[in-house]
């Protein structure tokens, strides 16, 4: 089935454009017929936007690389602060212990001391 905008030419369209094979190359070359010179304000306005996205992708490059740098400075801050944290946690553990320990000698004195009370109380109440 022929298409009536395609000639001889594999991309031949009805306005003039043809395109020749690239010698192992990405660019794509384009020959214009003189006669539609508008394409030329197309392909300058396309250049145009080109630029424009060329310039947002690298703005979103500086913006990707600033963050990468945020997360990693705030990464290390929050493993400081961690390891702040375990530390301050060893060491309020040390003082519960020692209070704890302190509590209970408390605990055995007061406990000794009624036993001791006691005892007098009775020896005493006994006469």
């Amino acid at each position: 089935m022929a298409n009536p905008f395609h000639g001889s030419g594999p991309l031949r369209s009805r306005e003039g454009l043809t395109s020749r094979p690239a010698a192992a190359s990405d660019d794509i070359q384009l020959q214009i017929d003189p006669i539609h010179a508008d394409l030329d304000d197309h392909i300058t306005g396309l250049r145009g936007k080109i630029r424009q996205l060329k310039g947002v992708a690298q703005e979103i490059e500086n913006e990707a690389k600033f963050q990468k740098d945020f997360i990693s400075q705030l990464q290390m801050t929050l493993i400081k602060a961690q390891a702040g944290v375990k530390n301050n946690v060893r060491r309020i553990n040390k003082k519960i212990i020692q209070q704890g320990s302190n509590h209970v000698l408390h605990v055995v004195l007061f406990a000794l001391f009624c036993f001791f009370l006691i005892y007098l109380w009775s020896k005493f109440s006994k006469r």
